[in-house]
């Protein structure tokens, strides 16, 4: 917020309305806690008996951000940030991901939300008693807000809504960087175009940095390392050179020592004990504030696929492809290719796989309910990150294959080599972004298949 302070004033005579939840925990087989720095945050002592801050007033009551139920905890969040509307100046959550469900819930849910408002009293799908406690001293029968708020949410038309149902708010808070830059296009549908601060580079391991210009383009966001948040050494991010060995160990830069347009690899040493740990984060320096170096996030190291705190490599979904394949043997059918990229004009957004299959026995072809059973195998072959979203957190849909018809893929070689692709060492790109490669293959689909049910995840164990 100081820094904030320099470009938005008066921060500190609203509200912020940020959609902030606890994620389920988990224990490891030795019976250790395991859980995501924010959740650990939320519910320590620290954050609970925190001392009033008039530039952090959130118009959601503690109770409702540590509630375990994810729906029980957006709608008591969303209820109270639709009555406190007047008072909100900033609206955001952690990631962008977030904010956008948070939209959607809005308009899945508001006919409840206003009937919760016009009568003074509380859903009873909400039944977590602290929940129930602290709502009953917030909601008083408001007809006029109600009726307001069902001549915005009932038009077809939702452009605008958030600026349209608070209308003091002066930006979004949100990381908008890396993955997360998927989710610019309609994040600015929703907010008439309001500003996105991307205020800070952090992990569960770190806090890295801070973005001194908080209110620059998107395309221009970068982070100011903050040297006294721990040690932080750089490894050169050169695709093509060899992998270091032990007789040939990597050569680890200072953070003095980095140069402007090169990409480096984070290593931190924590106070809390982490020692050389590769973070996994690809930067790219692009300046310096005095002495520090200033980041641009470029990507996850080996990162294929992405919603929302999910991180899926080539070498997991791999995996998925081969286990759902043997789904497919006892009809003599085979993936001949295959393709991904992470689907996010839905919300909550999805995985979606393009399949070329080679059906040797067109009277025997796999049936409707063998194929979304290969949703579901490859969902069940990815992390356990991937797994609490689709089961716990109710962030990912259900993954979708999508089958194309024969050729798709030779097609798309044939559009990659006219754009100047090598035909000696093109290769099928296992996770597509680009939009005329994307258009190809969807003109080409011939049927699509979701997964029927949940994969397997559970709170007893890490898996």
């Amino acid at each position: 917020m100081p820094v904030m302070n320099l470009y938005v004033p008066d921060m500190d005579k609203g509200k912020a309305l940020k959609f902030l939840f606890v994620k389920a925990e988990t224990k490891t087989p030795s019976g250790l806690l395991a859980r995501p720095v924010i959740t650990s945050y939320y519910k320590s002592d620290h954050f609970k008996n925190r001392p009033y801050d008039p530039y952090n007033d959130y118009t959601s009551p503690y109770e409702t951000m540590i509630c375990p139920d994810t729906f029980e905890s957006m709608y008591t969040q969303m209820l109270c940030g639709l009555i406190m509307r007047e008072e909100v100046l900033r609206v955001g959550a952690v990631f962008a991901s977030g904010l956008l469900r948070a939209i959607r819930f809005l308009q899945v849910n508001w006919k409840q939300l206003v009937e919760d408002i016009s009568s003074g009293t509380l859903n009873p799908k909400v039944t977590d008693p602290s929940v129930m406690e602290c709502m009953s001293k917030i909601l008083k029968p408001k007809p006029e807000l109600a009726e307001l708020i069902v001549k915005q949410c009932s038009e077809e038309n939702w452009e605008g809504i958030i600026k349209r149902i608070w209308p003091n708010t002066k930006y979004l808070e949100a990381i908008i960087t890396g993955a997360m830059a998927q989710y610019i296009p309609t994040l600015e549908y929703y907010s008439a175009d309001l500003p996105m601060a991307s205020t800070l580079y952090a992990s569960s391991e770190c806090y890295c940095g801070l973005n001194l210009k908080p209110m620059c383009k998107p395309s221009d966001i970068c982070y100011t390392i903050m040297p006294n948040m721990g040690y932080f050494e750089f490894l050169p991010h050169e695709p093509s050179a060899p992998k270091p060995s032990r007789d040939c160990p990597p050569r680890l830069l200072d953070l003095a020592d980095v140069e402007v347009d090169k990409e480096y690899e984070l290593i931190i040493t924590t106070y809390s004990g982490l020692y050389r740990y590769r973070v996994g984060d690809i930067l790219r320096v692009t300046g310096f504030y005095n002495k520090a170096p200033q980041f641009r996030f470029i990507r996850r190291k080996n990162a294929l696929l992405s919603i929302d705190s999910d991180k899926t490599d080539e070498a997991e979904l791999q995996k998925g492809i081969e286990n759902a394949s043997s789904l497919l043997r006892e009809f003599n059918t085979s993936v001949v290719e295959y393709t991904s990229y992470a689907e996010t004009k839905t919300i909550p957004g999805h995985y979606v796989i393009f399949w070329e299959l080679l059906v040797k026995d067109p009277a025997n072809s796999p049936t409707e309910e063998v194929l979304s059973q290969c949703c579901l195998a490859i969902e069940e072959s990815l992390n356990s990150v991937y797994r609490q979203g689709r089961v716990a957190d109710n962030s990912i849909g259900p993954l979708e294959i999508r089958v194309v018809k024969n050729g798709a893929f030779e097609e798309l070689m044939d559009y990659a080599i006219l754009r100047g692709a090598s035909i000696s060492q093109y290769k099928v790109p296992r996770c597509v972004s680009f939009t005329p490669f994307m258009e190809l293959l969807d003109s080409r689909v011939v049927s699509n298949h979701f997964s029927p049910s949940l994969p397997h995840w559970t709170a007893e164990r890490c898996r």
